[in-house]
């Protein structure tokens, strides 16, 4: 299969090509008759179109389908068997992976694959070997790999390839790096706007997502942001960053270098220490004895504690929850957006989290504007970035971006 003419051709037929293709992925299948009138383009040249999508291995004939009357139409939607794409989702010590057949359905999510990445070029190698390997014991024969996808946390450009937080070369780009092992066109991305795509496009949720917000609560604070349909970048790329927004009035320095950033009230970092403070302080709580002992207290002691219903647990994830909630009310006045997903590691704190966020946000927003947002969890879970990771490496290789 080539994509030279996809990629790299101007030519109206090209576009017409792109079009469709972008259509099939956002409604799975069209008859030509109803292509011709979603791309205002006739009949007879979105059957010639469609032959050649087909010839090329893109899309399959899917069979008729019934009608009240008449003659059948047949319909036509992406080939699934046409190849996979791999999603790549690095955290502090672990990656999730993540592959898709050509319709974007997942095939196989393997989670928390242990691996510390570092900015050596060894550490890349032994990155792609462990991924590939992981693909072969999935029964994927990397000769049918199209492309891979790769997100990271920090800043992160994608048109340029470059991530601020594993820098390595002025003159070689990361995606290069990465190309250079997989042998198949690689992007890299922010996880949280992975984590964006893969909630606009896979996630489960019962609103017009074409202007949504997804926020990424984890150890950090992240966003990405569909607007118009499409996924949003900014000027260099760097967009969504809701965690370095000079928010509070605490006086605590960020890990960005600024003081008082949204981050510091709202993330696991800020749960964290939050927690740390409050023991320190003598406030009991089933994490005390672990604490008295001189024994480490990890985030994921905390998130535990929270779901087994710690009360100092509880009461922390709440305060995190409302200074989010200040945070997104801030974003619905300016944005507008349809639905607003929570995605992250601190979304175990289900109703302890959300209540304090939906609170806040009806405290600080436009009443006019925050009735038309609805505030969800992710439906994706742990495999958002994952798999928006493999629908992001699709639209690029596909030329839809």
């Amino acid at each position: 299969m080539s994509t030279k003419n996809l990629l790299t051709d101007s030519s109206k037929n090209a576009d017409i090509k792109r079009q469709i293709l972008r259509l099939c992925i956002l409604n799975d299948s069209y008859s030509i008759a109803d292509l011709s009138r979603e791309i205002n383009t006739s009949v007879p040249t979105v059957t010639k179109i469609i032959g050649e999508l087909i010839d090329e291995g893109y899309m399959m004939d899917m069979g008729k389908v019934g009608t009240s009357g008449g003659r059948r139409p047949s319909i036509f939607g992406l080939n699934a068997a046409a190849g996979y794409f791999i999603g790549v989702d690095i955290a502090r010590q672990h990656f999730h992976l993540c592959i898709t057949d050509f319709k974007g359905d997942t095939v196989n999510f393997i989670p928390d694959i242990e691996f510390i990445l570092e900015a050596r070029a060894d550490s890349f190698k032994a990155l792609c070997r462990m991924v590939k390997e992981t693909v072969a014991a999935a029964g994927i024969p990397w000769e049918k790999v199209l492309s891979v996808g790769v997100s990271l946390s920090g800043r992160v450009n994608p048109e340029e390839g470059y991530s601020m937080s594993y820098f390595m070369s002025d003159d070689l780009p990361l995606n290069a790096i990465f190309e250079k092992d997989f042998n198949v066109p690689v992007s890299i991305e922010n996880d949280s706007r992975a984590m964006t795509y893969g909630e606009y496009l896979a996630g489960d949720h019962p609103v017009d997502a074409k202007n949504m917000l997804a926020v990424n609560l984890s150890w950090g604070l992240g966003m990405g942001m569909i607007l118009d349909g499409r996924l949003y970048y900014g000027k260099s790329g760097f967009s969504g960053e809701i965690g370095h927004v000079p928010l509070l009035d605490n006086e605590k320095m960020c890990r960005c270098g600024k003081v008082g950033c949204l981050e510091t009230g709202a993330s696991g970092s800020a749960l964290h220490e939050m927690i740390l403070e409050k023991l320190a302080g003598g406030r009991p709580s089933s994490l005390s004895k672990k604490y008295a002992a001189g024994e480490k207290i990890t985030l994921d002691d905390i998130l535990k504690a929270v779901e087994e219903e710690d009360v100092l647990a509880i009461d922390c994830i709440g305060k995190i929850g409302e200074t989010l909630g200040r945070g997104i009310a801030g974003l619905i006045n300016i944005f507008n957006p349809g639905l607003v997903i929570i995605g992250g590691r601190l979304i175990v704190g289900k109703k302890y989290l959300m209540y304090p966020i939906k609170t806040a946000v009806n405290k600080y927003s436009l009443n006019r504007v925050n009735s038309d947002t609805k505030i969800v969890y992710s439906t994706l879970g742990r495999r958002a970035a994952s798999i928006g990771n493999c629908l992001i490496a699709r639209s690029k290789y596909l030329g839809l971006f």
